[in-house]
C-alpha cells in the first residue's frame, strides 16, 4: 500500500469518523436506533441532490434494456451484495431477462455468502468481468468509496469497448455518507433507478406490475388480481383469462379489454413492442 493510496482513503467521507457518533458505545440501544434513525433522513437529502443523475442513469438503464442490450452491475463487498439482490428481484417483479440484467461480484459467487478480503483489490477481475461488453450495453459499477479497484477495472474496460458507464458511489462530496449510510443509499438509488427504467419501459402499467413472473401462489394470487383490475372483470373472470392466455399477465389483460383471441392479444401486443398502454390505444 502506497502513501498516495493511504492518503485517498483518508480523506474519503466513507472512511472518515462521523462526529455526531462519538460517544456512541455510551448511547445504550434506544439511543442509537435514534441516532441512526436520524442520519438515514441525511440519506434522503443525499438522493434528492442527486436527482438528476440518478435519473439520467434510470434513463440510460430503460434504453440499454429496450434497445436489446446487457446491463451489468458491479461491486465488492456490501456493494456488490446489494448488486446481487437487485439482479435478482427484477426477473420476478418486471419479467426481465437474468442474462441481461445481472451482477458481477468480486470473488465471485462464494463472496456473495462469505466475505472474500483482497477480492475488491483485483482490477484485473474487474477488468476481465467487462472483457465481453460493447457498445449497446450499461456498466454501473457501485462502489461506496468511490475508489474500489475492481469496480474502476470493469468501468475503464467498458468504456474502451464502448459501453455507458455509470458509478455509483458515496463519496463525491465530503461528508455526505458514512459507511453504514453508504449502504442504504446504494439500495435507494439502485431501486430508483431500475424501477424508473423498467416501469417506464413498458414493464408497468398503472400501479400494476403487468410482466411479473408468477412462480409462486403469492404471486399467482397477485397476477390474478391485477387481471381483474386492470380489465374489470371479476377475480373469477381474470383467472379464466390467465389460464386462457398461458399466465400471460398482459395478453389476459388485452384479451379481457378488447374481446380478442389470446392470439390476437399476443399479436396486438408484439406489433406494440410489448407496450400494454399502446396495444390498448
Amino acid at each position: 500500500m502506497t502513501k498516495a493510496h493511504r492518503g485517498r482513503w483518508r480523506r474519503l467521507a466513507t472512511e472518515c469518523a462521523n462526529p455526531r457518533s462519538r460517544a456512541l458505545d455510551r448511547l445504550g440501544p434506544d439511543g442509537i436506533v435514534a441516532l441512526m434513525q436520524s442520519e438515514d433522513r441525511r440519506v434522503l437529502a443525499a438522493l434528492r441532490r442527486a436527482r438528476p443523475a440518478i435519473a439520467t442513469a434510470a434513463r440510460w438503464f430503460r434504453e440499454t434494456y429496450v434497445s436489446g442490450g446487457n446491463c451489468l452491475l458491479f461491486g465488492a463487498g456490501t456493494s456488490g451484495r446489494l448488486a446481487v439482490l437487485e439482479a435478482a428481484e427484477l426477473p420476478p417483479t418486471f419479467g426481465t431477462s437474468p442474462r441481461r440484467v445481472r451482477a458481477v461480484v468480486a470473488g465471485g459467487r462464494t463472496a456473495v455468502f462469505r466475505a472474500r478480503e483482497g477480492a475488491e483489490d483485483r482490477r484485473g477481475e474487474g477488468s476481465h468481468g467487462a472483457a465481453r461488453v460493447g457498445q449497446g450495453d450499461l456498466v454501473l459499477g457501485i462502489s461506496a468509496s468511490s475508489v474500489t479497484p475492481f469496480v474502476e477495472g470493469a468501468l475503464v474496460r467498458a468504456r474502451r469497448r464502448g459501453a455507458r458507464t455509470v458509478l455509483l458511489t458515496a463519496s463525491r462530496r465530503p461528508g455526505r455518507s458514512t459507511r453504514l449510510k453508504a449502504g442504504t443509499a446504494t439500495k435507494l438509488a439502485l431501486n430508483q433507478i431500475t424501477t424508473s427504467a423498467l416501469a417506464s419501459a413498458g414493464k408497468v402499467f398503472g400501479p400494476w406490475m403487468v410482466d411479473l413472473r408468477a412462480g409462486s401462489a403469492k404471486l399467482r394470487d397477485r397476477a390474478r388480481r391485477i387481471v381483474a383490475a386492470a380489465a374489470g372483470v371479476s377475480p373469477e373472470a381474470a383467472r379464466g383469462l390467465l389460464a386462457r392466455a398461458g399466465g400471460d399477465v398482459k395478453v389476459a389483460i388485452v384479451t379481457g379489454r378488447t374481446g380478442e383471441s389470446p392470439g390476437a392479444a399476443a399479436r396486438r401486443l408484439r406489433a406494440a413492442g410489448g407496450d400494454l398502454r399502446r396495444a390498448l390505444v
